[in-house]
């Protein structure tokens, strides 16, 4: 009996993996490109005949010795729905498929942005019964060889259940052609927060490049899972280490106890991300115990708890009374203290803060860490007690270079599509410099993948974020990485979406996605459709210098420059003369010139505009209302001039 279980278990297996089978994206929902051929593949038995319909056409193939196929059909235009059809030794009939516009979204967390972030969320949400839009979210994943198909991922129709994980920036820019052009649209959002451009490159691409092929000689060919397994001991060796025991979280539990005794737990500085710190960088959770001595007037009086900032989650005691909780990493924490709870001498606030990813721990300005009575205060600022209890274990897409391709891009390839959205670069702002190097490559690197020509790669440049408060004078890497996707615009059929004035310089993902989609959308209208607009603000050409004063000239000025406030000064100028020394400058717009000076700078040789991390109030525009990108008219050292990617192992 069990020998006939078990051969009928292999009879079963062996007809499993004889049967036709198709890439993830190859699903119910999906779009096709139109006007192209389409490429059709998937996997059967080796040498076994597959047969594919769409439409009024039919494609036979053979499949080859390791049982993959490949049919491509030819061009169809835009319509649908139908049934795409694949027959071997089984049938699959993929239901509802249309055919128009497909673009692939990728990047970074603002392209991962979702539509219930957005600004507007719930308006937004309310008006997205699209029909013809669709979305194919890939899963995350990562592989340290290519992959030939995706971990997961589905196709979902655009409407108000669906909505809600859709990239917000791509969909924006989908609704915008929806309008104009009347066919369906397909999105693929391919994605991943906080990922630098080195992981969404090959290796090949790598291999080829003067600039990086001495990195990627070193770099093995690496198992995820030994990597994982490498990762998790050193990580938890590490904080044991640091703590002087096990991360646990047994008697957890007792923690917020005011009689807890914590003298062996060690100390960190607050307030301070502990990715700063001994702690290093860890997403998981973190208690954080403080000790503090009051007076019997302040035990009684009412009192007010000032946490700070908490990223991302907190839930807060005192004396073992819970008295507030928040999951909003960049929200100030201000608790109420419940009568009776504080007492004469020693008190105890504890902390459970939980950090999902990025910087953990209470940060902020220390005047914000504070018990605050009604004529007096106490400063929590200094020295807390910690214990790690958990910590998230997963390798970083960072980790290797060509993670991501590997796992989110490869197994795409070769999907027939019309273009790339990008939005990334934040992860890359160390190595500004370099970027300009590292961006093109991986575009170029895309293009070879896929053989479908040199197609359309619009990009988004990075918005105002006020990260290390970078200027002219101590230098700027977010001003520095502008300049590399800028100059990354000398790429064939490439196009950037310049958003200075639609960012927040205290929030690394600005909740406007709908002018971000708006502008991807103009460029895309103009430049593929044939809607001929005026499509990018004004980008600097050249600098004439007389007398005191430098005259610059501009491409892209659609029907005239104006100041955005329509103010007779722009804003966001400065000069400098040969000793490199900048100084904010008058500037004004005369005959669509912008004339630039200082009294400060007798003799001027160079112009810097919006060169700051934090570019929010430059207001040089276009009359159809683009911003104008922020940029330099020297070649002066920048402060990433010597910063290289280097693996992380």
């Amino acid at each position: 009996m069990k020998k006939n279980i078990l051969l009928l278990f292999l009879l079963f297996s062996i007809m499993a993996n004889a049967n036709v089978r198709m890439p993830l994206l190859f699903s119910d929902g999906m779009v096709l490109q139109r006007n192209k051929e389409i490429p059709v593949w998937g996997w059967a038995e080796p040498n076994e005949k597959v047969e594919v319909h769409f439409n009024k056409q039919t494609k036979i193939v053979q499949a080859d010795k390791n049982g993959k196929w490949m049919v491509k059909l030819s061009a169809e235009k835009a319509g649908g729905p139908f049934e795409l059809s694949i027959t071997g030794k089984n049938k699959i009939i993929i239901k509802d498929v249309l055919v128009g516009e497909v673009w692939i979204c990728s990047g970074q967390s603002n392209m991962e942005f979702q539509m219930y972030k957005t600004m507007n969320a719930e308006k937004e949400m309310a008006d997205a019964d699209y029909p013809m839009i669709r979305h194919f979210g890939v899963a995350q994943d990562l592989s340290g060889t290519p992959k030939e198909d995706l971990k997961a991922g589905k196709w979902a129709v655009a409407n108000k259940d669906n909505i809600r994980d859709f990239t917000a920036a791509g969909f924006f820019f989908a609704k915008k052609l929806y309008a104009e052009l009347k066919i369906p649209i397909g999105i693929i959002n391919t994605s991943w927060g906080g990922t630098n451009v080195e992981t969404w490159t090959s290796r090949e691409a790598f291999e080829k490049s003067n600039d990086f092929k001495a990195m990627i000689a070193d770099v093995p060919q690496v198992d995820m899972d030994a990597v994982f397994e490498v990762y998790k001991k050193t990580l938890l060796d590490n904080v044991k280490k640091v703590q002087g025991f096990d991360v646990s979280m047994e008697n957890e539990n007792q923690f917020k106890d005011f009689n807890f005794d914590d003298k062996n737990w060690p100390e960190i500085k607050v307030p301070s991300l502990w990715e700063n710190q001994q702690i290093g960088n860890i997403d998981g959770v973190v208690w954080m115990r403080k000790t503090i001595t009051l007076t019997a007037d302040q035990a009684k009086s009412e009192a007010i708890l000032h946490l700070s900032k908490v990223d991302d989650e907190d839930i807060t005691y005192v004396n073992g009374i819970q008295v507030g909780t928040n999951k909003i990493w960049e929200t100030l924490r201000v608790y109420t203290i419940p009568a009776g709870t504080l007492k004469e001498g020693k008190n105890v606030i504890a902390v459970r803060i939980a950090d999902y990813s990025g910087g953990g721990g209470i940060y902020g300005d220390p005047t914000d860490l504070k018990i605050q009575f009604k004529n007096n205060s106490v400063p929590l600022e200094g020295l807390w007690k910690f214990n790690v209890v958990q910590v998230k274990i997963a390798v970083s897409p960072n980790s290797y270079p060509s993670l991501l391709f590997n796992a989110m891009v490869n197994p795409l390839i070769p999907y027939a599509f019309q273009g790339v959205l990008w939005y990334q670069g934040e992860a890359n702002v160390w190595r500004a410099k370099q970027y300009k190097i590292a961006f093109p490559l991986m575009i170029t690197d895309w293009r070879t993948k896929w053989n479908q020509g040199d197609f359309p790669f619009y990009f988004v440049q990075l918005s105002t974020f006020d990260e290390f408060k970078g200027n002219s004078k101590v230098g700027s890497r977010w001003a520095e990485l502008r300049e590399a996707q800028s100059e990354t615009l000398k790429l064939k059929n490439t196009g950037m979406a310049v958003t200075t004035d639609i960012g927040n310089a205290k929030d690394i993902h600005p909740t406007n996605k709908q002018d971000v989609g708006l502008r991807l959308a103009a460029i895309a209208l103009n430049n593929v459709y044939g809607k001929k607009q005026v499509y990018s603000g004004t980008t600097y050409k050249a600098q004439e210098i007389k007398g005191n004063e430098m005259i610059l000239t501009f491409d892209n000025i659609g029907s005239g420059l104006t100041a955005s406030d329509n103010s007779q000064n722009l804003k966001g100028f400065e000069i400098a003369g040969a000793d490199k020394v900048f100084h904010s400058a008058k500037a004004i717009i005369k005959n669509n010139k912008v004339i630039v000076s200082s009294e400060n700078v007798k003799n001027p040789v160079a112009v810097h505009y919006g060169w700051a991390d934090d570019d929010t109030e430059i207001n040089l525009f276009n009359k159809e209302k683009f911003p104008a990108s922020p940029f330099r008219t020297d070649n002066w050292e920048m402060i990433t001039a010597n910063e290289v990617y280097k693996v992380s192992k």
